[in-house]
């Protein structure tokens, strides 16, 4: 276990000294147990079982808008399989994991462009990087467990591209900040990413959280989503809408019934839902159907 001068090293803030339990959450994303100094082959051992196990999704906005920032909060849902999570959650519990098993992490205020939504830098987005890995302790590495489609493990803070099957990744210098800009595969949900080199805590998230969790306006609250990154795929569910995107085809299905959307959630996203009663399933289902009939009003010719 790292002491607790390089748990430090992560600026996470929080008002009390809570742990997590750093056991169950290695169980929970199949690395089982954890020794040695800070490697980049267990970093991105590390990062791969995470985006595999842990799923980004924002069924857990759609019943009950508004949930935990705090990363040890966090990590007893995912944990127990309650929830999965967006940006700020993915990478302030992966952020908490690293700083317990010794790695020198550092949160920075990032922002995404999408289709429509134009880029920008306004902590919409958390961005971690990772320095001290025993190979390099100079070097820098992104780390983002918490873009949906994007990394399925770090990448050099470098000028350069990665090929992540089944996207291809591009890193170069912000045209919007003092930091890097991310450009994502054309075929990913996102166009690109950009980020601040400056380093921050977690309360630099605190109101784009509150936001994007419970506005109704927020995309989060308005669709029900999940992400998950295999080793050679993507696969995202939208509404009733499951689509697999390989090297060289994407295939989609429509979950036409509670039973088929329920247990895609649990067998392909590890997202069982065990709090949920008959009752919120329901509704769920109700939610998310409604979200299709929205999507076929707004895409079919009248």
């Amino acid at each position: 276990m790292a002491s607790a001068a390089s748990r430090s090293r992560v600026s996470i803030t929080s008002p009390s000294p809570r742990r997590m339990d750093t056991t169950a959450f290695l169980q929970r994303i199949g690395v089982g147990e954890y020794d040695g100094p800070p490697r980049l082959e267990a970093l991105t051992r590390l990062h791969e079982a995470f985006v595999d196990r842990v799923p980004y999704e924002s069924i857990q906005y759609q019943l009950t808008p508004g949930g935990p920032l705090e990363p040890e909060d966090v990590v007893k849902r995912m944990i127990a399989r309650e929830a999965g999570g967006y940006c700020f959650q993915m990478n302030g519990s992966f952020a908490l994991l690293l700083t317990e098993l010794g790695y020198r992490v550092q949160m920075h205020r990032g922002g995404v462009q999408t289709a429509n939504r134009p880029g920008g830098v306004d902590a919409s987005h958390m961005v971690l990087t990772v320095t001290g890995l025993l190979e390099d302790p100079d070097r820098v590495w992104l780390v983002d467990v918490g873009l949906g489609d994007g990394l399925r493990h770090p990448m050099p803070l470098e000028v350069g591209e990665v090929r992540q099957h089944p996207f291809t990744l591009r890193l170069r210098p912000s045209d919007l900040t003092n930091g890097w800009r991310l450009d994502h595969d054309p075929r990913a949900n996102l166009i690109g990413m950009d980020f601040e080199s400056a380093s921050v805590g977690l309360d630099a998230f605190t109101a784009q959280h509150a936001r994007l969790s419970t506005d109704p306006t927020s995309p989060f609250v308005r669709l029900a989503s999940a992400f998950r990154r295999t080793p050679k795929s993507v696969v995202v569910l939208r509404s009733i809408g499951l689509s697999e995107t390989s090297a060289d085809r994407v295939d989609n299905t429509l979950l036409e019934t509670p039973a088929d959307y329920f247990t895609a959630l649990a067998d392909v996203f590890h997202l069982p839902l065990p709090h949920y009663t008959q009752s919120d399933r329901a509704q769920l289902w109700r939610r998310v159907w409604s979200q299709y009939e929205d999507f076929l009003a707004r895409t079919t010719p009248s």
